[in-house]
């Protein structure tokens, strides 16, 4: 009898627990990274197999589970996601269905406006009212607005569905459901990629099953993601934070490695989720597209804003940049309308002005380069320029990272100065032997971003067509390997800020 007793107290127990878990949670949001959601998928993909021969159930059930998903990331914020994928869709329906072009235009213009000022509102309000403060000499008090996980991806995503239907690039969906599914993805909804209606909504359609191939293939970039980010990112980011909490206190060497610690940190870290994102989303037979290619291998700005973060860079240059004018208004228009199109993407980043003129001086390197082009194509192509090129675009891309990652545009200058000023080479031995696995991780980390991309794609082919057994074993390395590096809790995504 005490020994049944005991067993119900710890079922119920047990289940209280579990509901708790499941419950939103602010200080634990839901990553890919995390064991509860690969348990919850774990759970969710048998049954979206099984739904998967009707599009009708197979798109209610995933969006379900991805307002579930939301909700584990932002609570209630979810019912935000819904009134703006509602309002979104029924603009769209009124815009594909008037005649005049002027009420139209009128309609995109309204449904931008909304969809901007919720973003506004939540990411900038507080800047906005402290900088309005500053000149006014009042006292500010900022208001207490919680962000939303992902408001900044899939409002993006919004806008470019209605304008798309405006410009009659695509038909609405015909139903809000449909519209709700690819707004809401749950692999791409926090952060990324952004995903546009033209490419995805007909997958929708089509409802394909992933073949083998797709399966495995979204496995091993899964496998991919979760090392980069939950083995190197978060590694190496436990000495990053160290140097940018406290700027001051560390020798030129130190800061330096800090520095090139976080430009490899964000590249592991957002690439890793993409790769996972993407990789989820391909068992489930969909494709989102390459988000990150090597951008670290790039010989200028241009180059590597065409490998960086891939589904934003085109999406400012079709949404933002070619309707300023784009190339098209004359060589000065051209350099104005690079540096707005990178000075929105840096406020898109995060409302400060570290962000502001990280976007500033984006936007003025591609104009630099631009203006150089022609001097620049008449140097001789060969390795040494090209080894020259590589480094001053490096140098460049992971100084401006100073700024993006420093808590303040003073702590920024105060990293960069130590790093002219107070640097000695001969301090690396002693900081090697200290840091010895951390110089390993980025050595090898370095290593592997320039080893030519035919490899890595001979890599992928060779785990999807070997054994069971050993796609097992590569799983079960991986999953050892975040055990052995992980720390005390799960890191989240540096993106999920913005």
């Amino acid at each position: 009898m005490i020994l049944q007793d005991s067993l119900i107290d710890y079922i119920q127990n047990g289940g209280a627990n579990l509901l708790e878990m499941l419950k939103f949670d602010e200080k634990a949001p839901m990553l890919f990274s995390s064991g509860l959601f690969w348990f919850i998928f774990i759970i969710f993909l048998p049954i979206y197999i099984l739904l998967k021969k009707s599009k009708a159930k197979m798109v209610f059930f995933v969006v379900l589970f991805s307002l579930y998903f939301y909700y584990k990331s932002s609570g209630l914020f979810f019912l935000m996601l819904l009134g703006t994928s509602l309002i979104d869709w029924l603009i769209s329906k009124c815009i594909y269905n008037l005649k005049t072009k002027g009420a139209k235009i009128a309609l995109m213009w309204v449904s931008i406006a909304i969809s901007l000022s919720i973003l506004g509102y939540f990411k900038y309000a507080n800047f906005f009212l402290w900088n309005w403060n500053q000149m006014v000499q009042g006292n500010f008090q900022p208001l207490e607005i919680i962000l939303p996980v992902g408001i900044s991806f899939y409002t993006f995503q919004s806008i470019s569905y209605v304008v798309d239907v405006y410009k009659g690039r695509i038909l609405p969906t015909r139903y809000w459901i449909d519209y709700l599914f690819f707004l809401s993805f749950f692999p791409a909804l926090v952060a990324g990629p952004i995903v546009r209606a033209d490419y995805f909504i007909p997958q929708i359609e089509k409802n394909q099953v992933a073949s083998k191939e797709e399966i495995y293939g979204g496995l091993w970039l899964i496998i991919i993601g979760i090392f980069k980010k939950a083995v190197i990112a978060d590694y190496i980011a436990q000495y990053n934070d160290l140097i940018f909490n406290n700027p001051d206190m560390y020798t030129g060497i130190q800061t330096l490695m800090g520095v090139l610690g976080y430009t490899m940190q964000i590249f592991c870290d957002f690439s890793g989720y993409s790769d996972m994102a993407i990789g989820l989303a391909l068992i489930m037979g969909f494709k989102l597209g390459i988000n990150f290619n090597y951008p670290y291998t790039s010989k200028n700005l241009t180059e590597f804003w065409r490998r960086w973060h891939i589904s934003l860079s085109s999406w400012l240059r079709d949404y933002v940049y070619i309707p300023l004018g784009g190339n098209r208004k004359g060589t000065f228009r051209t350099y104005l309308n690079n540096f707005l199109t990178m000075l929105i993407g840096g406020l898109w980043h995060g409302a400060a002005w570290k962000f502001v003129f990280w976007g500033a001086m984006h936007g003025v390197g591609l104009a630099v380069h631009k203006a150089c082009k022609p001097v620049l194509d008449k140097i001789p192509d060969n390795f040494l320029t090209k080894f020259v090129f590589w480094l001053i675009t490096f140098i460049y891309v992971s100084l401006l990272w100073v700024f993006f990652r420093a808590a303040s545009f003073e702590d920024s200058i105060v990293i960069i100065r130590n790093i002219f000023v107070d640097f000695d080479f001969r301090q690396f031995p002693e900081f090697f032997q200290v840091r010895m696995i951390w110089c390993i991780m980025m050595g090898i980390l370095l290593v592997f971003h320039f080893i030519p991309e035919k490899f890595a794609l001979k890599a992928e082919v060779a785990f999807i067509k070997s054994p069971w057994i050993i796609k097992i074993l590569i799983f079960l390395l991986a999953v050892e390997a975040v055990i052995e590096f992980m720390s005390a809790e799960v890191a989240p995504f540096i993106y999920f800020q913005f």
